[in-house]
């Protein structure tokens, strides 16, 4: 690991300002100082994949030497999964070196098997809890859009009964939803900003109901869509800024984090915010800043069966554990 991870640089400008949520919502969250609990020396990547298991392990996708302006094609040489317990933060075991270019979304399903997106080699992956590569979606490195190939996918998110659906964000600007066995079923949405169209779908998740719910990024909304790919309704309430990833909690809330531009002035796209199901905020908690609890790009999320939320910080390099007060 030592020899391929670059050390810490942060080149973004600190904000001159601060704004506290709390001044509009109940902030009824804590970050967790210390958290996690790395061997001494390890310094992560950009972190841009966080999920949790049955068993409130906390995997953590990151970049490791890589980042998201580099131009190499070569597949990242350290580890770039790392499972963390989830109480104590200390590393578990540590796997997926050699296997990704440019890996972007993390997500586990209801058999604790993992589903990464890799948006340069434009696959889907699932792999086993230990690491065993089990399926691959999508055609190694060639981008497209079909039931073969995507275009820079961002997300998945995994039904109870096995079904697949995929946020191709960059590229295609669309949902593609694949059988279990990995048969391609259907897809919808195109670029744009009218209702059931997307601009960047860069999260999604799903709720008991079969629900599907897409963090559009680019269009600043949460749209939500049935499993057949009806549009239900849209969230653009400006308080949510700009969502890049969502998850539906086992409570069943759903928890966003928004890592949006920042503005010239307050308040600044950068936050934690917990929904209920039909889109109204219950509270909201973060701001932009590298201390504890404050987040340069907030780029995924999720929540264990305690109620504790992880947040991942991909220009801030890190993962944040937060606890309910």
């Amino acid at each position: 690991m030592e020899e391929c991870a670059s050390p810490l640089k942060t080149d973004l400008p600190l904000p001159s300002r601060s704004f506290d949520w709390g001044d509009l919502y109940p902030s009824p969250y804590r970050v967790v100082h210390g958290w996690p609990a790395l061997p001494d020396g390890y310094i992560l990547g950009q972190v841009s994949g966080v999920a949790v298991d049955s068993h409130n392990h906390v995997f953590v996708l990151h970049r490791g030497s890589r980042r998201w302006t580099s131009k190499d094609v070569q597949p990242i040489c350290e580890p770039t999964i790392l499972c963390l317990d989830g109480k104590s933060g200390e590393q578990i075991a540590a796997w997926g070196q050699k296997r990704f270019v440019l890996p972007h979304g993390l997500s586990i399903d209801s058999r604790d098997q993992i589903w990464v997106t890799d948006v340069a080699l434009h696959q889907v992956f699932k792999f086993s809890h230990d690491g065993d590569l089990l399926m691959a979606l999508g055609t190694n490195r060639k981008p497209g859009r079909d039931g073969s190939h995507f275009n820079k996918p961002t997300d998945v998110a995994v039904s109870p009964d096995g079904t697949i659906y995929v946020s191709d964000g960059y590229g295609n600007s669309r949902v593609a939803s694949f059988a279990p066995n990995g048969r391609f079923l259907r897809e919808w949405g195109c670029k744009g900003s009218h209702l059931g169209e997307f601009d960047l779908p860069h999260g999604i998740a799903l709720d008991a109901e079969g629900r599907i719910y897409v963090a559009d990024r680019s269009n600043a909304r949460i749209q939500v869509i049935d499993r057949e790919g009806n549009f239900r309704s849209a969230w653009n309430n400006p308080d949510l800024g700009r969502p890049f990833a969502l998850t539906v909690g086992p409570d069943g809330y759903l928890y966003v984090v928004d890592g949006g531009e920042q503005n010239e002035r307050p308040p600044d796209h950068a936050g934690i915010l917990k929904l209920d199901l039909g889109g109204e905020i219950l509270a909201k908690w973060g701001r932009y800043g590298n201390y504890d609890g404050e987040l340069y790009t907030g780029h995924c999320i999720a929540v264990d069966a305690d109620g504790a939320v992880y947040v991942g910080d991909v220009d801030g390099r890190r993962v944040q554990k937060f606890l309910g007060n």
